[in-house]
């Protein structure tokens, strides 16, 4: 399953709207529309109110396996996720 496929199985499992999703995010409905079509990708923020809106682990949207390898980038991506997540929680 692909990253936008992902979000909007959540979304629907948590019986929330594009429109509700993007209020929450914020953002605008098109521009999220977007982001589940695989038609643009989110920006750090947005990934971060994503997850924890449907309440999921970045590593499943962004499909990092334990235990591949994990490039620096998608490392910070994961240390910033971790920190917003402890900061917000």
């Amino acid at each position: 399953m692909v990253f936008g496929d992902k979000i909007r199985c959540a979304r629907e499992d948590m019986d929330l709207s594009q429109r509700d999703m993007a209020t929450l995010i914020p953002m605008n409905q098109s521009n999220y529309s977007k982001i589940e079509r695989g038609v643009q990708e989110p920006s750090m923020a947005q990934l971060r109110s994503i997850c924890k809106i449907l309440k999921l682990d970045p590593r499943y949207l962004l499909d990092i396996d334990e235990y591949e390898a994990i490039s620096a980038e998608d490392m910070k991506l994961l240390r910033d996720i971790k920190e917003f997540i402890k900061t917000h929680t």
